[in-house]
């Protein structure tokens, strides 16, 4: 039965993560090309995406093949077998249990380690793609808009990176409008930002109110870029960009770079291991709500509506868990509610399983 689990939790997990991930990449495909990026940029974005995409998930994977599994033994009548054997539904539960567990430690392993360590590269990659202007101002014989009230216009570029014959607007004050024209400009990235440096250039200035015209001619001019680029980039972290080692620290200076609490950054701990342990209490609700029902010529199906609405269940108290966390980290322990009332859930079915007598005069009661 294990093995049964785990590969058709493979299958699953591969086709949920193809389906994410192919949706996920086709909104940053739209991004990167708009903004002129490479596909090997493409690629690796994508790729660091993928640890956030396989956490999310795993979960769902585990929950899919624990009923589909249970489903098909049930069909089989393999369960009923082994069940006139003497074997208990705790007792089947075992593998079950093994397989939640299984999938519980690789969630824990993404969770701690690798979703952080992707996201920070991720964000690293991000910032360094959005200070690059060359994709987004370098392009020849076009009149670009990279924002409102600002037009460039490049006759030529050279192999070398020259610009030739270049052309600027800026309206973005009310009160003067320039236009920059300059024989040659290069655009290169300082510690202060990118910098467009015109050579043997000229400058002509409009007062809007006056209508008087300035006119400035200059051998070198360096005009600042970095605002065209979007957000700066930060050399700070967030919580979610560090791995679970280190902010088990708490550190003053952890506390400084995050901006948040000592409770807030162990709440953020704590938030990562409950995600995981979603995985087991899946996987067990999944098969303890189809042995409930025993065997049937007319299979499963009510008992697979139940194990979704059960699940949907855990997924509300999880929400209800996480805004009150939200508001008291302090009460970082209600992290786990959801796990709990899984596990709960679990045990009382296979409660009810391994008494058919009394589950018979339920029925009956219902009826």
């Amino acid at each position: 039965m294990l093995s049964q689990l785990l590969t058709l939790f493979g299958f699953f997990a591969l086709v949920l993560v193809l389906v994410y991930w192919i949706n996920r990449a086709v909104i940053l495909f739209d991004q990167l090309i708009a903004d002129g990026q490479s596909a090997w940029v493409f690629l690796e974005l994508t790729a660091l995406s993928l640890p956030g995409v396989i956490r999310i998930v795993l979960p769902l994977a585990a929950l899919a093949a624990s009923i589909y599994v249970t489903n098909r033994l049930s069909n089989d009548s393999e369960l009923v077998v082994v069940q006139a054997t003497g074997f208990s539904p705790w007792r089947l539960a075992r593998p079950v249990m093994i397989f939640g567990l299984l999938t519980t430690m690789m969630t824990l392993a993404l969770t701690h380690y690798l979703v952080p360590t992707a996201l920070e590269r991720y964000y690293e990659r991000r910032d360094e793609i959005a200070q690059n202007v060359t994709s987004r101002l370098l392009v020849e014989g076009r009149f670009l808009t990279p924002v409102d009230h600002l037009t460039i216009y490049i006759r030529d570029i050279s192999r070398e990176g020259e610009l030739m014959d270049l052309f600027l607007s800026d309206t973005r004050n009310p009160d003067e409008s320039v236009t920059y024209t300059a024989a040659r400009a290069y655009l290169i990235r300082t510690d202060n930002g990118p910098q467009l440096v015109m050579i043997d250039g000229m400058a002509q200035t409009l007062d809007t109110e006056t209508g008087r015209l300035l006119t400035t001619t200059f051998d070198d001019f360096a005009y600042d870029v970095s605002d065209l680029t979007g957000s700066e980039p930060s050399d700070t972290r967030g919580a979610s960009e560090i791995t679970t080692f280190e902010l088990m620290s708490l550190s003053p200076a952890l506390v400084e770079e995050t901006g948040r609490t000592r409770a807030q950054l162990m709440l953020e701990i704590q938030n990562r291991t409950a995600q995981a342990l979603l995985a087991l209490s899946g996987s067990l609700i999944g098969f303890a709500a189809l042995i409930v029902g025993g065997f049937s010529r007319f299979g499963v199906w009510r008992q697979i509506i139940i194990a979704i609405a059960l699940v949907i269940v855990v997924k509300i108290v999880e929400s209800v868990a996480a805004n009150m966390v939200r508001v008291t980290p302090e009460a970082w322990y209600l992290a786990y509610l959801p796990t709990l009332v899984g596990l709960l859930i679990t045990a009382f079915l296979l409660h009810l399983a391994a008494k058919p007598k009394k589950r018979r005069r339920i029925k009956e009661v219902a009826a």
